[in-house]
């Protein structure tokens, strides 16, 4: 499939975008690509691109956190965290209408907790969080990610 010359274009200016942010934000990107003209990124890419030929991998530049070490051990399996289930928006809506609760009044939970980090949780989500209890047989909460 050839894609028409504004598709080109769209894709060219997104991926220019993306370059600048992510320069931005600290990761290795070289002036080249940024400045890169629009021949050149079809010269790159051939005019029958497609969008999964244009995946962007690149490193943070001082990052001191060493996020292979995040991934020795899974920290889901670990026998003092309990289970986590994410709420759908509906069952979040659910809750809130049960519970006669604004979803800022539930305990909270960091986005940088290890968790959240985990299941890729965003701001606003809830998380079900399912604990065994000695005399109820299970205990479960609610927390709001903030």
């Amino acid at each position: 499939m050839v894609l028409s010359d504004d598709e080109i274009k769209r894709l060219f200016r997104i991926r220019k975008t993306v370059m600048q942010m992510l320069k931005d934000r600290g990761y290795f990107v070289g002036d080249f690509e940024i400045t890169m003209t629009k021949a050149q990124f079809i010269s790159k890419y051939g005019e029958n691109m497609k969008r999964e030929d244009l995946v962007i991998n690149k490193t943070k530049r001082n990052d001191n956190s060493d996020q292979e070490s995040e991934l020795l051990v899974n920290v889901k399996e670990h026998s003092l965290v309990p289970e986590h289930q994410v709420l759908t928006n509906e069952e979040k809506k659910t809750l809130l209408q049960r519970y006669t609760v604004k979803e800022t009044q539930l305990p909270r939970i960091q986005v940088s907790d290890p968790i959240a980090r985990y299941y890729g949780l965003k701001r606003g989500q809830v998380v079900k969080i399912i604990r065994p209890s000695e005399t109820a047989g299970r205990y479960v909460t609610y927390r709001y990610v903030v």
